[in-house]
């Protein structure tokens, strides 16, 4: 139930061209103790009054001149302006052609002329009570929404969290620094948007590319930790841990797990078609997948490996190229070329918070 103050705080706008009828209404919602009552006379002003006044209810005449109670119900209708507010049509017209007409564009319920006191009020109270009610509803349901919005959040934020921790734990196996994850990462981003890829696939992206050596994980530490490079037996192990991190990241239908295991399982493959584990071609490697490979490539080249030292940034660029329509998407190599001036500064944001040693160690000169 809802108290009776605060249904005598409700908002009630009369309309109806007969000063009379205006003035008995008032008397008796006055006398009743409703405190904010407004009544008009002229049509032509109900819309503005509605929203300024916000009013919890609409007593409309139907009759009247300028325009009438159904253009008037209909103008509020097309203006949205309180798709919720009630309205208690005044009318002597009792006919069920009339009835049905108002019922149809936004009528609640009907007053008949003359008024009876009693049912005035009755009528009146009832509708408004449905009125309260039905804003309590809204009310709890915006808290609920929220709650459940900021619970969606904390449950994201966590999942991510501990993907990335699981991601940089099959880093710190193999390469020990944790950087290659945020310069990749970013690098995929980049190519993402300069590819035009929607914002939020662009996004998933980069929550998803940490994730596409986890697979690495299940690589014995001899073939993994080899300071020197592997032999032919070796490589077939090593290409597992592509398999082995798409079953690690599959069965789980959210996005972001799908993406992260069709990333881990394909960002091997090949434009050419001479990739692993599936030797896909061309259009049928996921674009997740074309990205990462392009992006995981690049900072591989950059960076320092025990089999290997760290390429100036033109050696690298002068691989890319020369890899166009073999290992990479020809495209997707002029989008690299396009976001190159972001790549290099995504480089030297990431280098700006290692000490100096770091950096040496992680890149070589002439970048």
């Amino acid at each position: 139930m809802i108290p009776l103050e605060r249904i005598l705080e409700s908002r009630i706008l009369i309309v109806d061209d007969q000063e009379a009828n205006l003035l008995l209404l008032e008397k008796i919602l006055e006398g009743e103790g409703y405190g904010h009552t407004l009544t008009v006379a002229d049509s032509r002003q109900v819309l503005d009054l509605c929203r300024g006044f916000r009013p919890d209810l609409l007593l409309l005449d139907l009759h009247m001149p300028y325009l009438d109670g159904f253009q008037v119900m209909e103008q509020l209708r097309h203006a949205q302006v309180d798709e919720f507010l009630p309205i208690l049509v005044l009318t002597a017209d009792c006919s069920r052609e009339t009835k049905l007409r108002a019922l149809h564009i936004g009528a609640r319920d009907f007053l008949t002329k003359p008024f009876d006191h009693l049912e005035v009020m009755t009528r009146i109270r009832n509708m408004l009570e449905v009125r309260l009610l039905q804003q309590d509803l809204l009310a709890q349901n915006r808290i609920l929404e929220e709650k459940v919005r900021e619970r969606t959040l904390e449950l994201a934020d966590t999942r991510m969290e501990v993907i990335h921790r699981l991601s940089r734990a099959a880093e710190f196996r193999d390469q020990g620094t944790g950087l290659h994850l945020l310069r990749m990462s970013r690098f995929a981003l980049c190519l993402a948007e300069t590819a035009g890829l929607e914002r939020a696939h662009c996004d998933l992206i980069l929550a998803a590319s940490p994730m596409h050596d986890i697979g690495k994980i299940g690589i014995p530490d001899r073939i993994l930790f080899k300071p020197g490079r592997l032999d032919a037996d070796e490589w077939v192990i090593m290409r597992t841990h592509t398999t082995i991190g798409a079953e690690l990241l599959a069965g789980h239908d959210s996005a972001l797990m799908r993406a992260a295991a069709q990333i881990a399982l394909t960002h091997h493959e090949r434009w050419d078609g001479r990739g692993y584990p599936h030797g896909l071609k061309g259009e049928e490697i996921p674009i997740e997948g074309r990205i990462v490979a392009l992006s995981d490539v690049f900072d591989a080249l950059l960076s320092q490996r025990p089999y290997k030292q760290a390429w100036p940034q033109e050696d690298a660029v002068r691989v890319i190229d020369e890899d166009a329509g073999t290992a990479f998407e020809p495209r997707l190599v002029e989008c690299f070329h396009d976001a190159l001036p972001e790549l290099e500064a995504i480089i030297q944001m990431l280098a700006a918070h290692l000490p100096s040693s770091s950096h040496a160690a992680a890149y070589g000169t002439g970048m």
